[in-house]
């Protein structure tokens, strides 16, 4: 059996551990775009505000790969699949066979039609350790001390944090009307904010950039408000797109991301795909979405690495997680935390910089937002997850201690004989 794997991210690289598990001998090969090989990609940030060093980057190495029979195509772009050949073709013209395939090919950076923003050196888009090594060199090279953040999402605070270790004056701007708007509510965004102001960040929400100047190099931004602010650097960080143009006259089925069944097979026989790049259905609302969260990758890679060696396992959908430490404040959040309607109830208790937020649907946990104090979002997580009834202690839910002691005996049981498991963890 040759089994190629495209993309080597946690996806990628949970279904090759999970093949091998099955199957000692068959041929693997893995095809990766980027350079490196086997990196985290959340430590970027990390890396770029020398809180990491490079060694620390990896969680896999090629070594490591190489041990278990897998031969690493890095550098190497899929530019085409032809499932009838059941051929692969790279942008070096390379034909590439396989009997099963998996396409863990991930995200890429959404970059808007922005007047002026092509050909000028100091844009930049930030989600691979070469976006990371292009930013530190162009940085050092032009001595930048201000920098404009496009976005208010992960990446752009995550990217902020990084910037403003390196004594780099950033400026966040965003669309929305907060930062963080796809997960925080008002107050748990309000938190974030001050806190970075008060550690010299500029936020400015409501707007967004028209315009780049400059000649060769980035000068400066327009707003949409007219306001104008100098710069030597641009970091676009709007989000993420599953990365599927290049299949488009494959024959897989795509939405938003690769349709895939809870096998992680596509609608084309022997292949499958894995992590932020596909649609599955989420475990709160039934409805299809594309995930693009580390543990949903790990969970989809390991199931599709199962079946493709001949196993027979299910993945039961995901919820929406995010857990990040923003200007030295610890933040969690899980599940559906921005709602309206007469069907939610919300429940939240602020205390300065602490902020608790629990929506109940059904008398079902379906959201929570917990911002410096995260010490029980395991148990929430488990509630939401198994969709437990918390009508009978859900006066409970925001007490300092809440805890197993809370949760019927039965559920109690089961959690601490580990017959309840938090794939999330």
């Amino acid at each position: 059996m040759r089994y190629v794997i495209v993309g080597s991210g946690p996806a990628g690289l949970n279904a090759i551990e999970a093949i091998r598990e099955l199957d000692k001998d068959g041929e693997i090969v893995l095809i990766t775009a980027e350079r490196y090989v086997g990196y985290s990609r959340p430590l970027i940030t990390y890396l770029l505000g020398r809180k990491v060093t490079e060694e620390k980057m990896y969680y896999r190495t090629e070594e490591f790969l190489k041990e278990l029979g897998v031969e690493v195509k890095p550098a190497t772009k899929v530019e085409r699949v032809v499932p009838e050949k059941k051929v692969l073709v790279t942008n070096t013209g390379e034909e590439i066979t396989y009997d099963r395939l998996l396409l863990a090919i991930g995200g890429k950076p959404f970059v808007p039609k922005i007047e002026g923003l092509e050909g000028k050196e100091g844009i930049f888009t930030f989600t691979t350790w070469e976006d990371e090594e292009r930013v530190e060199n162009y940085i050092k090279k032009n001595n930048v001390k201000k920098a404009v953040v496009l976005g208010g999402g992960l990446i752009g605070l995550k990217t902020t944090e990084a910037l403003m270790e390196l004594g780099v004056k950033v400026t966040i701007v965003e669309l929305a009307d907060r930062i963080l708007s796809v997960t925080f509510d008002r107050k748990a965004s309000e938190i974030i904010t001050n806190a970075l102001k008060e550690e010299g960040c500029d936020v400015i929400t409501n707007d967004t950039i028209v315009a780049v100047k400059g000649e060769d190099t980035i000068s400066s931004v327009v707003l949409k408000s007219g306001r104008e602010i100098q710069t030597k650097l641009l970091i676009v960080a709007i989000g993420v797109r599953p990365n599927v143009e290049f299949l488009k006259d494959s024959g897989i089925e795509i939405n938003r991301g690769i349709v895939v069944n809870e096998r992680m097979e596509t609608n084309v026989k022997d292949v499958y795909a894995a992590g932020d790049c596909t649609e599955f259905y989420d475990l709160i609302d039934g409805q299809r979405k594309t995930i693009a969260i580390w543990p949903v990758a790990v969970a989809q890679g390991r199931v599709a690495g199962y079946n493709m060696a001949g196993g027979n396992v299910r993945y039961p959908g995901g919820i929406p997680m995010n857990s990040v430490e923003l200007a030295g404040i610890p933040t969690i959040s899980v599940g559906h935390t921005n709602v309206e309607g007469d069907e939610y109830e919300v429940l939240s208790h602020e205390e300065g910089n602490t902020y608790k937020k629990m929506v109940i649907k059904d008398n079902r946990l379906i959201g929570v937002v917990l911002v410096n104090d995260i010490d029980r979002a395991g148990i929430y997580t488990g509630l939401i997850l198994q969709k437990l009834d918390v009508s009978s202690f859900k006066d409970k839910l925001l007490d300092e201690n809440f805890g197993l002691v809370y949760l019927p005996k039965e559920f109690r049981k089961k959690m601490l004989e580990g017959e309840v498991k938090i794939w999330l963890e």
